[in-house]
């Protein structure tokens, strides 16, 4: 799912206190020739707000089991994300399909500035000072990867200085 990025550490589910989000449920119709069949699609996003979250997808004919599918799938899907105190290491950008985030880091006291489906997933992850746009599409499915696409392409400072084959004091005086 993660494949073209470099830097992805993910996590097993054991021993984590996961707490999850609902971010949306929609109704979907399937029209057929005995009439209309009526399902539901859930998005869900877990994680321990201490830098590991991840996102899932549940189809069923109940709310109830489509929500249970999604915590089920985004517990499957757990990732680590490098986390500055509790703000972001830098600003970043991200996109999916024709959803597009913008990501900022915050000084302490700022709070998390973001709105629904951004908001859950900075939420879960453990972001307390963050400044963030949503532009384009507000698709919930989108947004959240897209936010995904920005938070995988943070570095932290310990990535950054072995990337670049120096030592730590160098990154930041450098």
């Amino acid at each position: 799912m993660y494949q073209k990025y470099k830097n992805v550490e993910t996590v097993k589910p054991g021993g984590l206190e996961l707490k999850d989000r609902l971010v949306g449920v929609q109704r979907v119709t399937k029209v057929t020739k005995g009439g209309r069949a009526f399902g539901f699609s859930a998005i869900v996003v877990v994680g321990d707000e201490a830098g590991v979250v991840g996102h899932g997808l549940g189809k069923s004919k109940e709310v109830a089991t489509a929500i249970a599918k999604a915590i089920e799938d985004a517990k499957k899907n757990l990732i680590r994300i490098p986390l500055d105190k509790h703000t972001l290491p830098h600003e970043q950008k991200g996109k999916y399909g024709g959803a597009r985030v913008y990501i900022q880091p915050a000084s302490h006291g700022t709070g998390v500035i973001a709105g629904g489906a951004v908001r859950a997933v900075l939420e879960s992850v453990g972001v307390h000072d963050v400044l963030s746009k949503s532009q384009g599409s507000s698709n919930p499915h989108n947004v959240v990867k897209a936010t995904f696409d920005a938070l995988l392409q943070l570095r932290g400072a310990h990535t950054v200085a072995k990337q670049r084959g120096v030592s730590l004091d160098k990154v930041f005086k450098g």
